[in-house]
């Protein structure tokens, strides 16, 4: 009678789980909440601010400025997935979740982390296009092209995350439902199933080296080619130098993040519970606060758009 006991305790696979993320810090958890609280406002500010600007303003309309206003609306709804669940936690311990709840989560957070890489890539092959190309700039970025560059990544993503959420979904929790983790991150859930994972760990890997390290490698070719047009023409060399630059050094710390937060959970290292949670949160809600400055404020003609529309508030202001 024990064994079958055993047999059929050992034989249920948990559908509710609980995230445990920063656990370790103890009764200083709750004040966690502030400067996370305080990064998911500036993330939503920013980029509603520079979707505004976008959308209103018609000489904004041109393929960079796109994919910009597109790039907003990733950050704008990466962080939605998790940051709010995250604060309730902090404040009220509210950490249980569904199995169905966790892989939506973390298909929303995997697919959106893809769409910011596929993003990046074509923003790199829009300034390549815009310096190495200018005459068939327009020809070359019109609506038609700039769906055919992001239609196959896009269907990449898509088939990987897809893949990889429905293996998570067939595997078999026994051994705990508490996923050490703020949110669902693929390895944290993955970890705790009680099968071989092996399948699992190649799928992620996959997803985290042919999808970011792939359009990062080609974003840093298309941004090789850059340079060496503009040091051959000697035209506008340090403007697109310093541009190039601030734009990889965003993509290197997200890239940094994304992969130490991906290899922590699979080889043996000194992260502690909750560094593996920092690096994967930072690789979420960093770009998500940085993009928007680097990618729209920095850019004359959105900062000229946005100066203007302070100013015709604050003459309406004194109107009133």
């Amino acid at each position: 009678l024990r064994i079958m006991v055993n047999v059929s305790v050992h034989n249920i696979s948990f559908t509710q789980f609980k995230l445990n993320g920063f656990y370790a810090l103890g009764e200083w958890r709750p004040f966690l909440f502030i400067p996370f609280f305080l990064m998911f406002v500036m993330s939503i500010i920013v980029n509603s601010v520079l979707l505004y600007v976008i959308i209103a303003n018609r000489a904004l309309h041109s393929p960079m400025f796109v994919l910009i206003g597109l790039m907003a609306v990733v950050d704008l709804g990466g962080p939605m997935f998790f940051v709010p669940h995250l604060l309730l936690s902090f404040l009220f311990d509210w950490n249980g979740i569904s199995l169905t709840g966790c892989l939506i989560q973390m298909f929303c957070i995997h697919y959106s982390g893809s769409c910011q890489s596929t993003l990046l890539l074509c923003m790199a092959l829009d300034r390549y296009f815009a310096i190495c190309r200018p005459l068939l700039y327009h020809k070359d970025m019109e609506l038609s092209n700039i769906l055919k560059y992001m239609i196959v990544p896009l269907m990449r993503n898509a088939v990987l995350v897809i893949t990889m959420i429905v293996l998570v979904g067939r595997r078999f929790y026994c051994s705990t439902n508490v996923i050490d983790h703020c949110f669902c991150e693929h390895m944290a859930v993955v970890n705790l199933a009680c099968d071989d994972i092996s399948i699992n760990n190649l799928v992620g890997l996959l997803v985290a080296y042919v999808v970011v390290s792939l359009d990062f490698l080609l974003i840093i070719v298309s941004y090789v080619m850059i340079f060496t047009s503009v040091s051959k023409s000697g035209t506008g060399h340090y403007k697109a130098l310093h541009t190039c630059i601030t734009h990889i050094m965003v993509i290197t710390s997200t890239l940094t993040f994304t992969l130490i937060a991906s290899m922590s959970h699979r080889v043996k290292n000194d992260f502690s519970p909750s560094s593996r949670t920092f690096f994967s949160t930072m690789y979420l809600l960093f770009p998500s606060c940085c993009n928007p400055v680097i990618y729209g404020l920095r850019t004359k003609e959105i900062r000229l758009q946005l100066l203007k529309l302070i100013k015709q508030q604050k003459t309406s202001y004194r109107c009133l």
